[in-house]
């Protein structure tokens, strides 16, 4: 299991990988928006679903490891939500049509902050449980892991794909 100063680099990784695509995503706007951006195939969304659900995503599990740091111990705290979740669907809908510059931006700024949270927590903090919504019992290195980290680095190949078939 990696550290959490160990996901706070792949993270940052991730998100310096997607910055990198910049100029490809640039070139390519607008963009168009894609039919269907609520639950099901991700594989069907272009370049501004991606980065709208990222910029979306990496606040939101930190948030959802905060709940899960600030339980009281007695009980896991639950957390997480499905991918059909009404609220996650309406941000990526909104946030689909800004430019991507200010999704990009936002990516930089949450990624950035979330590692340094990361590079913060201590063995004991890591460990704490939270009972996720269909996954049952996660650590908070889980979470991290699972949610934030390989869920970015995920997104990265999504969108160097996506970035090859338009050229």
């Amino acid at each position: 299991m990696a550290t959490m100063r160990e996901m706070a680099d792949r993270l940052e990784a991730g998100a310096a990988a997607i910055g990198e695509l910049a100029t490809a995503i640039y070139r390519g706007e607008p963009w168009p928006l894609t039919e269907v951006y609520g639950p099901g195939p991700e594989s069907a969304w272009g370049p501004r679903e991606v980065l709208a659900h990222v910029s979306e995503m990496i606040p939101f599990w930190m948030g959802e490891i905060e709940l899960v740091l600030d339980g009281d111990g007695a009980e896991p705290p639950s957390f997480g939500r499905t991918e059909a979740d009404p609220l996650r669907i309406e941000v990526i809908g909104r946030d689909r049509q800004f430019p991507a510059r200010e999704l990009l931006a936002r990516i930089a700024v949450e990624s950035g902050r979330v590692a340094a949270r990361f590079r913060e927590l201590d063995e004991v903090q890591a460990a704490r449980v939270g009972r996720h919504v269909t996954r049952g019992d996660l650590t908070v290195s889980d979470i991290a892991e699972r949610f934030l980290v390989t869920h970015v680095e995920g997104h990265v190949t999504q969108l160097r794909e996506i970035l090859a078939v338009a050229r």
